[in-house]
This record gives C-alpha cells, structure tokens and sequence, in this order.
C-alpha cells in the first residue's frame, strides 16, 4: 500500500519540479543623460547627451526625451535610430540594440534654445525638468528605465534701497530779502518822524526854553 503512494507522491514532486518557471534575469541596460550647460536660461543654447550603458540586446529599443521647457531650433542626431521632435519631446526608434563591451553604445545628442517667450515653461522661478525613458521589448511596463535631471531657473531678487538722508537747505528768494528790507527801512523812518515829532512839541509847549541869545560880532561873552 505505501509503496504505491509513495510512487504518487515522487511523480507529483518531479511535475512540479519541471513546471516551475525559471527567473528572468534583469536586462542590463540603463539610459544615461547630461545636460550642458547645466542651468541653461532662457535664450541660451543647450544640448541633451543620452547614451545607453549596459550588456544587454534589446529589440525595438526606444529612447523618449521630455523637457517642461520649450526647445526652440531644436536639431536631433541618433546613432541609430530615427527621431520625432516636438517642442517639448523627441522620441527616437532605435530598432534592435545589441549593448556590449567595446561595441559603440547608442548616442542621441538633442540640441535646442530654450524658449523665452510666454508659457514657454521657462518662467524665473520655474523648475525644469529633463526626462529620458528607454523601453524595449525586453521591458515590461513597469520595468521601463528612466534617466533624468533638474535645476531651477534663477530669479532677479527685488532690490530694495535703503532711504537715504538729505540735506536741505532752504534759500530765501531775493525777491523775499528785498521786501524784509523795504519794510524795515520804512519802520526806521516811521519811528524816526515819531521821535522828531514828540521833539517838536515839546518845544512848542515849552517857548520860552530857548538856547542863549546870540552873541553880537566883536563882542566877547560875558560869561
């Protein structure tokens, strides 16, 4: 009885054993990207660099380029591969990419002037952000390789100027002077008809407080 079940047993053991799936190994191939210059401005020249390292063979390679920047005069060189471009995106089919030691890696060299005109998406203070996918045959969906970098656009600081203290000097117009002075002579003559005024009629009240009579000529002072 148990050596029949046994016998199941090691039939069933040894189907299992040849059912079982055998682990993909990972593909080995990884999209490298550089931008230069790093930090590039509004108007200025920029040029995206994407190679692929690894030691893989990948059928119906894919490579997509995404900016948040537009990309004006833009001009795309693959080796291999033909490109699409767009503002924004270039996506270039690679076909079949043997990658191994000594052989020529694939290279994408994109190259473009970053836009300065409205909702160019290169605002002072924006962040751009540059994105390189590759895909294959041999990916999954979500095995997808992603390559990418960011930086943020610089923006001019308000300035801001401290007050600074002034000196005043307030200037009388000459105009000004010459009436204070008109007016003051006029209140020195005014006071001076005043005092000779008074002194006349106090000799008016006063006839006979007159000074020494004359002297005749040829006569001394009996004094």
């Amino acid at each position: 009885m148990w050596e029949p079940l046994a016998a199941s047993m090691a039939a069933m053991t040894a189907a299992a054993v040849l059912v079982a799936p055998t682990p993909t190994p990972p593909v080995d191939a990884t999209p490298v990207l550089t931008t230069a210059p790093f930090g590039a401005l509004p108007g200025q020249q920029v040029t995206h660099t994407i190679t692929i390292s690894g030691t893989a063979s990948l059928t119906d390679g894919q490579i997509t380029f995404t900016t948040t920047a537009d990309l004006e005069e833009v001009k795309v060189h693959a080796v291999p591969g033909r490109c699409t471009v767009a503002a924004r995106t270039v996506v270039c089919d690679l076909g079949d990419v043997r990658l191994a030691a000594g052989a020529a890696a694939p290279r994408i060299t994109i190259t473009g002037r970053i836009s300065a005109g409205d909702d160019a998406g290169a605002d002072v203070g924006a962040v751009v952000r540059n994105r390189v996918t590759l895909t294959a045959a041999e990916f999954t969906d979500d095995d997808a390789q992603v390559a990418s970098n960011a930086y943020l656009l610089p923006g001019a600081a308000p300035t801001t100027t401290a007050p600074t203290r002034q000196q005043i000097t307030v200037t009388a117009d000459p105009g000004t002077r010459r009436s204070t002075l008109t007016v003051a002579l006029a209140a020195l003559a005014a006071a001076a008809l005043v005092v000779g005024g008074a002194l006349l009629a106090r000799r008016r009240r006063h006839p006979g407080d007159v000074g020494p009579p004359p002297v005749a000529p040829g006569r001394s002072d009996p004094m």
